[in-house]
Formats: structure tokens, sequence, C-alpha cells
């Protein structure tokens, strides 16, 4: 079965894309037959170094691995491109891919299906946008320190910590560089968590890995971009949360991933505080690099990376 591996594209992420690529495309098993599909930053596909178009690139393989991040790759694009084409795709489909890449969409969503969320407010960036006249305007209204990001942004790209009206300014300022819609949100303190659930695992329909807990480097409020990828993190797996905390997790990661109608795999983002477990975000699509959070839980519970992309390969083509 010939493999079409996506990474790149037209996004902030490429460079993470580019290496959960390189990560699927290294213990991808036999007896299936890599093929490097690379998008460049203009949104070119190519294939053994040469221009292709998606139907071309379509024809010369049986399934794409969607190992793309951020905009154009996780947030429903690519994936109603590969439906028009009737390919068969891991990853979720396009209208729940959409869904989970809006932060306020999704939180509306999760608030609907009665997971805490953190209370929070969505500004326009647009033209005209006044960082400081919009800080003092969140200030009436969501008590300090607050977390500015995105509101269709992953991996930590544009987020930041503030807790004066000056520092909130700057971090509107700054995060206005990558989308015209930011979502700032009362920081909540508490232990950080993640738990990542793949469907079909283990006889069933949707099964919970080990949660992780995540002690952010040094003094940073919030994790950032280069956090995230420097290996700087320490990542406690299995967590050593109370056992009830621990199946709590894994329930309410399970919950997430049904919610958004998501598939395949998911990964789903906690803080735990003295209020309860409050649900930060789900990621459609997890990354998959050696430093990334998910292959660390399936190794946990003994599950190879190559057992884990035949597992959802054979959910894509509908061959289990």
């Amino acid at each position: 079965m010939r493999v079409g591996v996506l990474r790149g594209g037209k996004s902030s992420e490429y460079e993470v894309s580019l290496r959960t690529g390189q990560t699927v495309l290294k213990h991808l098993p036999e007896p299936y037959q890599a093929k490097d599909i690379l998008i460049d930053k203009s949104g070119v596909w190519h294939l053994d170094g040469l221009p292709i178009s998606p139907a071309q690139a379509a024809r010369q393989v049986d399934v794409f691995w969607n190992a793309m991040h951020g905009e154009f790759g996780e947030d429903g694009q690519v994936q109603r491109l590969l439906e028009e084409l009737a390919m068969p795709y891991t990853g979720s489909e396009s209208a729940a891919s959409a869904l989970g890449m809006n932060k306020e969409a999704a939180k509306q969503i999760f608030r609907q299906a009665g997971f805490k969320v953190p209370p929070g407010m969505v500004v326009e960036a647009a033209s005209g946008f006044d960082p400081i006249e919009t800080a003092k305007l969140i200030f009436q209204k969501i008590s300090p320190p607050w977390v500015v990001k995105p509101v269709d942004r992953g991996s930590s790209v544009g987020l930041a910590f503030a807790r004066t009206v000056g520092e909130l300014a700057q971090a509107l300022a700054d995060a206005s560089a990558y989308s015209d819609a930011l979502l700032v949100e009362h920081y909540l303190r508490g232990r950080e968590a993640t738990c990542g659930v793949v469907e079909g695992l283990r006889g069933q329909s949707t099964y919970a890995l080990p949660p992780i807990e995540i002690r952010k480097p040094g003094a940073n409020s919030v994790w950032t971009y280069e956090d995230k990828y420097s290996g700087a993190t320490e990542e406690i797996c299995p967590a050593t949360f109370p056992e009830a905390e621990k199946k709590l997790l894994e329930e309410l990661s399970v919950k997430a991933h049904e919610a958004l109608g998501l598939r395949h795999y998911s990964r789903s983002d906690f803080i735990i505080t003295p209020h309860g477990i409050y649900l930060l975000e789900t990621n459609s699509l997890p990354g998959l690099t050696t430093e990334s959070l998910l292959p660390k839980a399936l190794a946990a519970i003994g599950t190879s990376y190559p057992d884990f992309l035949d597992h959802v390969i054979k959910l894509a083509v509908g061959k289990r």
C-alpha cells in the first residue's frame, strides 16, 4: 500500500510539520511504501523533488497520512481537498477539523457538553485595532492575569502571558501578527496535564492513553513554541496524579474527542485547579515528532510508533 505523507504547507507550523512527517516516514512499517509529499510555503505540492498537482499525487498513492499542522493542514482545508479527490486520509474530517482548530467555537461546544473551560472573550484585531484601548476594555471584563492566543493557531504560536494592562496590550499587538481574531482568557493556576486518545485501540471504540503531567521550564507561566519543541519541559508519563484524577482526565479526553466529532486520534490539554479540571483545548492533529507527547504516551502502554501508524492507516482505509 502506497502511503503519501503530507508535510509542510502554508502554515506558521511549517517546520514542526516537516519534523512530524519525517518521523512518520522513518517509522512507517513494511509492507507500506512511503511517498514523501512536500507542500512548500507557497502551497505547491512536490513529489520526488518535482512539482505535482494534488490530483496527480492522489493517483500515485492509496492513502494520505496527514502530517501537517496549523492553518491549511489542520483547519479543514486540506481535508476538504482530499475529500474532493475521494481519497482516504488519516486524522479528522474537514468539518470537525475546522471546528477543533477554532478555539472559541470549540469552547462553545465544550461548554454545551458540560466541560469547565477558562473564562474568556474573543477580540477582533483587524484594521483600526487599538491594542491599548482593547486591553483596557478586557480589564473591565476579565480579571488578570491573562493568556492571549490567536483563535486559529496551534503549537502555542502567538501565545503570551500578561499581568498588567500594558503587558496585555503588547501581547495583543504581538498576537495580531498571526490572526485577526484573538482569544483572551483568565490565566488559571494549577497542574498541567495532557491526554491522548486513539480510536479502535485494544478493542475500545475510543481508547484513552495514560495522562501526562507537564512541568514548564523555569518560571515561564505558559508554554512557548520554543518550549514545546526544544525538549526543555519536564514530562512525567504516566503522570503521578491520584488515580481518580487520572481516570477523570481519561474520561474527559474521550468526551472531548467525541464532542468535536474528531476521528482516529487526538490529544486534549487540561489544567487541574483546586476548583476542578478545566479543558484548555483539543488538538485534532497532535505533533508526532520524537519530542511530542502522543508517541510518549503510546510507548508507556507498550505500543510502538510503527504499530500506531499501521493501526491508524487501517482505520483510514476501513480495514479496522
